[in-house]
């Protein structure tokens, strides 16, 4: 399969805000794609992520976000990926592997020391693809959230 990965700008506002909308809607969440759209819009305008994008024949059909972190113990910026999402008529062909391939080359562009990632237990998918890209499981830490 033909494919091409490019870093998303803000003229990529539409294309990604629909793929935003899908991999929300994965994840248990109402539809609007018009939120969505303002959210990534205000992190384009922030420069608060980094978003690439898979093309097939010219179309978007997956993308990757990334936030900046920094770790405590290696004393450097990290990136963390918080939103992996391929269309589901463009699954099993290497565009997940792809669009993680270039994350890390984007690590080592920006002089990171690396990625982490956080997924749900259920996610079946994530949870055998990551181990395969290289990532490590890390059951020494517990994860918590607090939410207004």
């Amino acid at each position: 399969m033909n494919y091409k990965i490019k870093k998303a700008s803000l003229d990529d506002l539409d294309e990604t805000a629909v793929l935003f909308d899908l991999y929300r809607v994965f994840y248990r969440q109402e539809s609007d794609v018009e939120k969505g759209k303002a959210f990534l819009k205000e992190r384009f305008l922030n420069s608060e992520s980094d978003i690439f994008l898979a093309f097939v024949n010219g179309k978007a059909v997956g993308f990757v976000q990334l936030y900046k972190l920094f770790h405590y113990t290696k004393l450097q910026k990290q990136w963390l990926l918080s939103d992996l999402f391929v269309h589901p008529d463009f699954r099993g062909q290497g565009l997940s592997v792809a669009l993680i391939d270039r994350s890390k080359q984007w690590c080592v562009e920006t002089g990171a020391c690396g990625l982490m990632l956080e997924t749900e237990k259920t996610n079946a998918i994530g949870n055998t693809l990551y181990p395969r890209c290289g990532f490590e499981y890390d059951g020494a830490h517990n994860y918590y959230h607090w939410w207004q």
